[in-house]
């Protein structure tokens, strides 16, 4: 009986031992989930803000066009005319 009751204790032992490293690992994984979600976060930040600098960028490179700059000047004529064209649909829309 003693042999049965070593092999018992042993077992409860190595049982407690895997239970304590399940619950590391179960915070483990809690910890990289937090992790994980800040980072998308960050990235997603990241990606609206590199939006907005490509967008006052545009913008930029629209208003020093104007300014007399001979860069961009193409782009400018074609956004004026964009802008044109849409003026003259809305002014067709309330025509009608």
């Amino acid at each position: 009986m003693s042999v049965i009751a070593e092999i018992i204790d042993t077992l409860e032992s190595k049982v407690e031992k895997l239970i304590l490293k399940l619950r590391n690992l179960e915070k483990n994984n809690q910890d990289l989930t937090i992790e994980l979600n800040k980072a998308a976060q960050i990235i997603q930040n990241q990606s609206n803000e590199i939006e907005d600098l490509k967008a006052k960028y545009e913008t930029l490179k629209i208003a020093n066009s104007l300014l007399g700059s001979e860069e961009n000047k193409r782009d400018t004529k074609l956004k004026i005319n964009s802008l044109i064209r849409e003026i003259d649909y809305c002014i067709a829309q309330l025509s009608d």
